[in-house]
């Protein structure tokens, strides 16, 4: 039996309360933790070591948990360029992983690196200037330097060989769903209800949902201005904005304020993760308008519960949900209205969606998502020989899976 494969995991980038890219790396590195063949060591910021060594928060605790980053963000970065390099010669891993973009410039060991998105080239209005810059030089360095290249979806693999040029060999890794959590059936008789009145959301009202970070992309104006134009045809309906406010969410403020129904809106914020999946459950409808993302997990997690998901077309949540979700235009109240309003109506293929949904959700896994990292994993340390996959990259370079 071989020996398993040695990885670090850059966790220090995940902030207490993840989301996004955060939780993706929370739950990676909860799959990779309780597998056999893979010996994982984490690296933390030197204050954060207890987190990622509680139960509480991986499934399984990974092998070693290093505290060795400094919290403040730029300290981080510049740690990562002068200090990480020179841990990895030393702790000599078959592989590192950077999951957010970022790679260390100076180290003798195999560098994976995930790319989520590329809304920093096609989007920087979107993001703070200084992110945007940092960002873009990190994923072209990525792009020629790393290993390999993680991307979280096809669309993302895709936009990227045309934002920048692309040596490394890509290996299309999706997100997968804790199908413990996110289920069609709540745990036990009344817990969802329990769960959301502790967030004022009654049950007893028909609600549209939406779960994410409030920011530009998320299309979160065009959800309300899409609920104004319900709000009439459908008297008890309520609109639940669930998500910590992001960068430069002042169009949303801007929304809400002039909406002529704010007082039928609720902002719980921050959503607890115990609360995430009665929310979706429980919803007539789920909202995902988001004009770009890299995967889109939330649709994911809606489809699991066996919600009825509206998002955008061209995407890739249509990557994801294809013919099990209503797809609209990104930025057009209009058309989100109307689907809305055909879900909410009791629209005859309701059923068959659903049905779908379950089905897609179903083959989406942490587990295979950690498989496919391995791929990555083994490619990066030499091994070349892998299983082809329906989830391969459209790019080469010298060993792309496909």
């Amino acid at each position: 039996m071989s020996a398993p494969l040695s990885l670090t995991l850059d966790v220090t980038a995940v902030p207490p309360r993840p989301a996004g890219a955060g939780r993706y790396t929370v739950e990676l590195a909860s799959a990779l933790a309780q597998r056999s063949d893979v010996e994982l060591t984490l690296l933390a910021r030197r204050a954060d070591t207890g987190r990622w060594s509680d139960a509480a928060l991986l499934a399984a605790a990974p092998d070693r948990v290093l505290g060795v980053a400094p919290s403040p963000r730029p300290l981080r970065l510049a740690w990562e360029q002068l200090a990480l390099g020179r841990l990895l010669d030393r702790e000599a891993p078959d592989v590192h992983h950077g999951p957010h973009y970022t790679m260390p410039e100076r180290t003798r060991r195999p560098v994976v690196v995930t790319i989520h998105d590329c809304t920093f080239f096609d989007h920087p209005e979107w993001h703070e200037r200084s992110k945007a810059v940092l960002f873009r030089r990190a994923i072209r360095v990525a792009a020629v330097r790393a290993s390999v290249l993680v991307c979280v979806s096809r669309t993302t693999a895709e936009r990227l060989v045309e934002v920048c040029e692309v040596r490394a060999p890509v290996v299309v890794a999706p997100h997968g769903v804790d199908h413990d959590r996110f289920s069609p059936e709540e745990p036990s008789p009344g817990s969802d209800a329990l769960a959301l009145g502790a967030i004022g959301v009654d049950t007893a009202r028909p609600y549209i949902a939406f779960v994410g970070t409030l920011e530009p992309r998320k299309g979160v104006a065009d959800l309300v201005a899409a609920f104004d134009r319900l709000a009439s045809r459908h008297p008890e309906l309520a609109l639940v904005v669930a998500g910590q406010p992001g960068w430069g969410d002042t169009g949303i403020e801007e929304a809400l304020a002039g909406s002529s129904a704010r007082g039928r809106i609720v902002l719980p914020g921050y959503v607890p993760d115990g609360t995430v999946a009665p929310l979706l459950r429980q919803a007539s409808a789920v909202a995902y308008p988001s004009i770009e993302e890299g995967y889109g997990l939330p649709a994911l997690e809606a489809l699991a519960c066996g919600a009825p998901l509206v998002t955008t077309r061209g995407t890739a949540m249509e990557e994801v949900a294809g013919d099990a979700a209503w797809l609209v235009a990104p930025r057009s109240p209009e058309e989100l209205a109307g689907a809305l309003d055909a879900v909410l109506s009791g629209a005859e293929d309701t059923a068959a969606h659903r049905a779908l949904g379950l089905a897609e959700a179903a083959r989406r896994t942490w587990s295979a998502s950690a498989e496919r990292h391995l791929a990555a994993y083994r490619l990066a340390s030499g091994e070349r020989a892998l299983a082809p996959t329906d989830d391969g990259p459209p790019h080469g370079g010298a060993g792309a899976v496909r």
